[in-house]
């Protein structure tokens, strides 16, 4: 059953950008990190509609943290970028669906080697199941879910339509 069409979820990315930009207003940089390839599609979506919000001097780095959610212990997760790079810098964690947590806290671990100045988190859809200490800062749709059910998001390159289904 699809729950979100591509121009609900438009919608929903740019009451994101909005709300971000309402508490970072002003900051000279902020760090998207989207995760694994959902998360940076999502990522690349936000930063698009921030920067057709935001004021010109007001930087966007987008960057992708990697990990397995199967198995986040089989290899460490990282990030593209230098970690030092984000020293005193907002950081916003990007991803597509928030279920327990896990994927979120555990790609969190890069980030934790050096002192950022904030780091949030951004989702498209939260599932309401946590088990971790992550609770997203942006949210564009909580949906209470079973556990069985499975939410399946669609978001491809820019411009190209999206969708979001419970299965």
């Amino acid at each position: 059953m699809k729950i979100l069409e591509h121009h609900q979820i438009q919608q929903k990315i740019k009451r994101l950008a909005i709300q971000i930009l309402e508490r970072h207003y002003g900051e000279a940089e902020i760090v998207l990190a989207g995760l694994n390839n959902n998360g940076l599609a999502f990522a690349e979506r936000l930063r698009a509609e921030l920067r057709a919000l935001a004021p010109e001097s007001m930087a966007f780095t987008l960057t992708r943290i990697r990990l397995n959610p199967a198995n986040p212990l089989e290899y460490a997760p990282y990030i593209e970028m230098p970690v030092e790079d984000l020293r005193d810098k907002t950081i916003i964690v990007a991803d597509d669906v928030a279920n327990t947590g896990r994927t979120l806290f555990f790609a969190m671990k890069p980030l934790l080697n050096d002192v950022p100045r904030r780091i949030e988190v951004a989702v498209l859809v939260d599932r309401k199941h946590k088990f971790f200490p992550i609770q997203p800062d942006y949210v564009g749709l909580s949906l209470y879910t079973t556990m069985r059910d499975d939410i399946e998001v669609q978001l491809g390159a820019d411009g190209q339509e999206a969708a979001v289904y419970l299965r």
